[in-house]
């Protein structure tokens, strides 16, 4: 960990997936700028990806286990005093808490929290009034915090979650990282990737709807398993690639066994690291999500032309600029969700009016280099009040 820069940044996440799908291409950008680690989970198998960045491995679990987080939590705090960084920046609400306590212990100066969805939104009685009193405590604990969307901001501040009385600050208007427009490229994608509708087994006729996220309550699988077939029925040249780790608690498979006729049309794959390339060969993305943070994917989409189908929820509202970059909907109407996919099927210029203008947008405001720009800024001008507040 020998500094190259004069600022130093630590970032923290819950496991390795978060490095690609939260961090990205920033990484990059961040450490050409800072001097930077990166501690979670098994997060050094980055260390090719991003060899310009520090990496440190420091078990955080996502669910609660009190000595497993007492171990992490003195990790991360002798991370902080060996390392001494100026920023300490978390994401994901484990590594969010942790970090806050351990940074705030160690004396770190600029502690900041990006909240990404809230775990709360689908919880109900005590455990969701604890699980905001912790996002309570980390939004205390640090010295600034985010959100990457200005809906979520308003959604926590109505939850009485605020930057003393003032709604949480979002870089840009949105997201997280932005798109690495190179790797999100449509025509280098159709050139160099072996993925495509013949491989998988589909027609070039058929209307081909992907899901890609963790298959579980909180982002709607089943609610779109339903749809699907229900739509299907009505028009069969509908396909579902239906692509993340299955974190179902065994109720797809359940809906499996008592009613494989759901299933006919769909392709199922679990994690991948290359959703780019079935996302190039889809026709629609589907975020019919209970609670989401931006909503990623759906600018990863938009960047290859390919509009989105979500649920009106904070996070989505801001993502999918309903009627004009992709169609929202009344979050677990499943009925609603059907009408639209025969909608889209049935009317391809309007899918192709949409994905042309979803391309646009986030050229314009979502770009890597967009949102980085705002991030370093951002950064700067936390350090900025620290030292006119010495």
């Amino acid at each position: 960990m020998n500094p190259k820069h004069n600022i130093k940044v630590l970032r923290v996440v819950t496991n390795p997936e978060c490095v690609s799908w939260h961090m990205g291409k920033t990484l990059t950008y961040l450490a050409k700028d800072f001097d930077v680690v990166v501690a979670g989970e098994r997060v050094s198998i980055n260390v090719n990806q991003f060899p310009d960045v520090a990496w440190v491995d420091i078990p955080i679990n996502r669910k609660i286990n009190l000595w497993a987080d007492l171990r992490a939590l003195i990790a991360l705090y002798f991370l902080c005093r060996r390392y001494k960084p100026d920023i300490a920046h978390s994401i994901m609400p484990k590594a969010g808490l942790l970090l806050a306590m351990a940074a705030k212990f160690a004396g770190i100066p600029v502690r900041i929290h990006t909240f990404t969805g809230q775990v709360w939104d689908t919880k109900k009685g005590a455990s969701r009034f604890l699980l905001k009193l912790v996002d309570q405590f980390i939004v205390a604990m640090n010295s600034a915090c985010l959100t990457d969307s200005p809906s979520q901001s308003t959604h926590l501040f109505n939850n009485r979650i605020s930057d003393n009385g003032s709604p949480l600050g979002v870089l840009g208007k949105g997201s997280l990282i932005g798109v690495d427009l190179d790797r999100f490229d449509v025509g280098r994608i159709r050139k160099a990737s072996v993925i495509s509708r013949e491989s998988l087994g589909l027609n070039e006729s058929d209307f081909v709807i992907s899901f890609v996220a963790r298959k579980s309550m909180d982002k709607g699988a089943l609610d779109l398993l339903r749809a699907f077939a229900d739509a299907r029925r009505k028009a069969e040249h509908l396909k579902l690639l239906f692509i993340g780790p299955d974190e179902s608690n065994g109720a797809i498979e359940q809906l499996r066994l008592n009613q494989p006729e759901i299933f006919i049309g769909v392709v199922e794959m679990g994690l991948i690291g290359n959703h780019e390339e079935y996302l190039a060969i889809s026709d629609v993305l589907c975020v019919p999500s209970y609670r989401e943070g931006f909503g990623t994917v759906v600018i990863d989409a938009a960047a290859l032309g390919v509009p989105c189908i979500g649920s009106r929820i904070p996070g989505l509202v801001d993502s999918i600029s309903d009627g004009e970059t992709g169609l929202l909907f009344p979050v677990g109407n499943t009925s609603e969700l059907e009408n639209l996919f025969i909608k889209l099927e049935s009317d391809r210029g309007s899918l192709k009016v949409f994905g042309r203008a979803a391309s646009g947008r986030v050229r314009d405001y979502f770009s890597s280099e967009v949102l980085y720009y705002h991030l370093k800024n951002f950064y700067k001008d936390q350090l900025k009040l620290f030292l006119h507040s010495r």
